[in-house]
């Protein structure tokens, strides 16, 4: 707990896949007495482990963790959803006045949980994008320019599908969508955001490695089992086994396309995160566990 705070501290880690979010979190958790919250979408699910890169309990460390195996595949879940349950374990644990780590590597899911969005449940209003279906992309950017000018200026006139369900929420609730929520602003305090990051080369590297290891774990097994339970998910790792096991592609093939489609998840993670998460970066390249543990308690003690 920040002793200059009444609200116990929430540390985020975050960062690319395979950089080693997980066992900073679990050391950072042991130190500040804290329990850990999972900013993973797809550890939430009880069948996928390996590929999920799930921590094991002897990973866990003996650290309470949450919203990890609470669903099977297949039952309908939302980034709304996550939302409503992260804040409701947040608010809960420091009820208790623990600190939390919240952990993981899915942006969307991260920010929704720490900044005040607000998802909007309404159906679509079909009728009036059919309406509108012959009108210029220049043409709804305008309208929309009329009506909501902060949403007009956040969206470029080819983004056509935001443009549209902006008018479309104001043609239906006679309301700005914009003014629904402030993505910039924090909903929770005493925050410290923490982003590894690692050498490129260095990274790929590692996440070549983890992809072998899955293998020599079971993965295939994993997705095997998955198959004949007629389960899907949409997740690297599984899409290219079942394409494997469907006789679309050969192995060799699938296990080049896992690790390839993993690499190019980690690039996007980094630029997503560096340009999306206010924090302190901390480079993990060759770096033991234990100067980074090191380096991030100093972050969190500036106060970041």
């Amino acid at each position: 707990m920040d002793a200059n705070k009444g609200t116990p501290l929430l540390v985020v880690v975050v960062g690319p896949t395979a950089v080693g979010k997980s066992a900073l979190a679990v050391r950072l958790a042991k130190h500040l007495g804290a329990e850990i919250v999972s900013g993973d979408s797809v550890q939430i699910y009880q069948e996928l482990s390996i590929g999920a890169a799930k921590p094991t309990v002897a990973d866990q460390g003996g650290v309470v963790h949450h919203l990890i195996d609470v669903l099977r595949v297949g039952e309908p879940y939302s980034v709304a959803d996550f939302q409503r349950e992260v804040r409701a374990k947040i608010h809960h644990i420091r009820a208790q006045g623990k600190p939390v780590v919240l952990c993981g590597g899915t942006g969307f899911y991260v920010k929704a949980a720490l900044y005040d969005y607000v998802f909007d449940h309404a159906a679509r209003d079909a009728a009036f994008e059919r309406a509108h279906a012959t009108t210029s992309n220049e043409d709804l950017h305008r309208d929309l320019m009329q009506v909501d000018p902060k949403s007009a200026r956040k969206f470029h006139p080819n983004n056509r599908l935001r443009v549209l369900r902006a008018l479309g929420y104001y043609h239906t609730h006679g309301a700005l969508i914009s003014a629904q929520s402030n993505r910039d602003t924090l909903w929770v305090d005493n925050v410290r955001v923490l982003g590894l990051s690692m050498d490129r080369a260095r990274l790929y590297e590692r996440i070549d490695a983890r992809v072998d290891a899955m293998l020599a774990q079971g993965l295939l097994e994993e997705a095997r089992g998955l198959v004949k339970k007629q389960s899907h998910i949409q997740a690297i790792g599984y899409n290219e086994l079942f394409d494997y096991l469907n006789g679309r592609i050969d192995y060799d093939t699938a296990v080049r396309l896992i690790k390839q489609h993993s690499r190019q998840l980690a690039k996007r993670q980094c630029t997503w995160f560096r340009n999306q998460m206010n924090g302190t970066w901390l480079d993990a390249t060759d770096q033991s566990l234990d100067r980074l543990f090191k380096e991030a308690m100093q972050a969190i003690a500036q106060r970041v």
